[in-house]
């Protein structure tokens, strides 16, 4: 195989470097998938990996992208054959594996998900990482017993793609959904993706009490902190909140009250260290029943590989809306 383009992240002098090089098909981590990439995308925590913002990979160099979706090029696992459509969310790609900006990507079997029935390979990386994680959020409230009737749901950090991704789900399955955000010019995105009330950071009394009033019937949280507090406080008894990031805060101030006097569960949810049973189930649900219905609306941005460091600042300062998709080669 001919050399390739590669989006790698190095380390020097203690400073975090990630630039587009060329690279060869035994320089990345061993697999026995090989996957000619067409799409990709951008996500908070590959922004966090390529400014070295965050502490995302545990060793260096390595290719970037936690998410890619593409063409079997080469197997040796008997699931697939050249030409699958197939793709990889997770699973440690951009951790401790080379990941996805890659014109080729090699993977163990086990990560490799068949594109769904319902989904085409941009689709696929439309939702990507954030897509999937909202997802799993959703399908986790809905086994705890999460119902419509049982109140509104607040979606915290409702214009990035786990936000809008959740707005967008629990709308469609008949969720009163309130968004919870600190973009004042983005309701008509938030109402167009099915929000039916607005709230905006800094105009809320969240109080200090360990018990306020009860108003959310559950949450899907992906900023953690302060609000994720507030949260656990004015939850309705038996509601369940998703806590999925922190970029308010990875502290959590609390107390039991809420858990024991109205029995609300707080449910962690991590899209990498999940089963192979909910990875599939949740990934069939994304082309059936929990397909968003606005995808030109949530993508609101497509790059190549070229243009991949210009966005990532964006997404570390708060200022990107939906999601970026990364344009690797032509399916």
């Amino acid at each position: 195989m001919e050399p390739f383009r590669a989006f790698r992240i190095h380390e020097q002098d203690g400073k975090v470097q990630a630039r587009l090089e060329s690279t060869e098909l035994d320089s990345l981590s061993p697999g026995n998938v090989v996957i000619r990439a067409v799409w990709s995308d951008v996500n908070y925590k590959d922004a966090l990996a390529a400014t070295g913002k965050g502490k995302i990979l545990k060793r260096f160099p390595l290719v970037g992208g936690i998410d890619v979706a593409g063409r079997v090029h080469a197997s040796e696992d008997a699931r697939f054959k050249e030409g699958d459509a197939v793709l990889v969310a997770g699973c440690g790609l951009s951790e401790e594996h080379d990941g996805g900006y890659a014109e080729y990507v090699r993977v163990p079997g086990d990560w490799v998900v068949a594109l769904p029935d319902g989904l085409t390979l941009r689709d696929s990386m439309a939702l990507g990482t954030a897509g999937f994680t909202a997802a799993i959020a959703v399908d986790r409230m809905q086994h705890n017993g999460q119902r419509p009737d049982a109140g509104p749901i607040l979606v915290n950090g409702a214009t990035g793609g786990v936000g809008s991704y959740a707005i967008d789900m629990l709308s469609g399955l008949g969720f009163q959904v309130t968004a919870f955000t600190g973009k004042r010019d983005a309701d008509d995105y938030l109402r167009a993706l099915g929000a039916s009330d607005i709230c905006y950071r800094g105009e809320v009394e969240m109080g200090t009490r360990p018990l306020e009033k009860a108003i959310w019937g559950g949450a899907v949280d992906s900023v953690g902190g302060d609000e994720l507090g507030w949260l656990t406080r004015t939850c309705r008894p038996g509601g369940n909140i998703a806590s999925i990031g922190l970029a308010g805060g990875f502290k959590l101030e609390t107390t039991v009250m809420p858990f024991i006097l109205r029995g609300i569960n707080l449910l962690g949810i991590n899209s990498v260290y999940i089963s192979a049973e909910l990875r599939d189930r949740v990934w069939k649900r994304l082309g059936a029943d929990l397909r968003p219905r606005h995808f030109e609306r949530i993508v609101t941005r497509t790059v190549d590989l070229e243009g991949l460091p210009e966005v990532f600042e964006d997404y570390v300062t708060g200022k990107n809306t939906g999601r970026t998709l990364v344009k690797i080669s032509e399916d």
